[in-house]
């Protein structure tokens, strides 16, 4: 089981900001989680199936009506046995394929902020998306997450903290060493 360290934390405006390595299907005390989603919003590799694996199959049925969802799309269901509230799956762009990626990209982030602001949610999860099997570069999908989250963190309501939990070492250097120039 990978342990959760948190390697910084920072705000931008009243938005407390998390970066860790650690596990997204372990995140008590966090009232949603990101699923880095595929289409047909499906169990599958990566992200997708570890929340899949540990939401429960009820998760996908649920998200069988919800689906399918454009890159750029995000949409939100029960958590099921995840120790969340919600699941809030994003559809990221493959790189190379879906364009203008850092277009598609942005809109994952604003939409997990929206959804959150609409469902009053105060803190979320989030994985690097679309960095995996998508390929995106992780430090130039790093860019478009902190510009987004500049232009978005501005007069929230209700989202009060945002929590980026990577898999690896190498995409949390990365994450760091960017808010650390903030």
């Amino acid at each position: 089981m990978l342990k959760n360290i948190i390697a910084m934390k920072l705000k931008i405006y009243d938005l407390e900001i998390d970066i860790e390595k650690g596990n997204i299907t372990d995140q008590p005390g966090i009232d949603a989680v990101v699923n880095a989603a595929n289409a047909q919003l499906a169990p599958g590799g990566g992200v997708a199936g570890a929340i899949h694996n540990a939401a429960g199959k009820d998760l996908y049925e649920e998200c069988k009506s919800k689906a399918p969802i454009a890159p750029g799309e995000a949409v939100i269901t029960k958590a099921y046995n995840l120790p969340n509230k919600f699941v809030i799956h994003t559809l990221g762009p493959i790189y190379g394929k879906d364009k203008p990626e850092d277009k598609i990209l942005k809109q994952c982030y604003q939409n997990i902020i929206r959804l959150s602001e609409k469902h009053q949610i105060r803190s979320v999860a989030i994985p690097a998306i679309s960095t995996g099997i998508f390929g995106y570069p992780v430090i130039d999908a790093v860019e478009v997450v902190f510009n987004t989250i500049l232009t978005e963190a501005k007069g929230l309501k209700h989202l009060q903290s945002l929590k980026f939990v990577l898999f690896s070492n190498e995409d949390l250097k990365i994450y760091k060493d960017r808010f650390a120039e903030i």
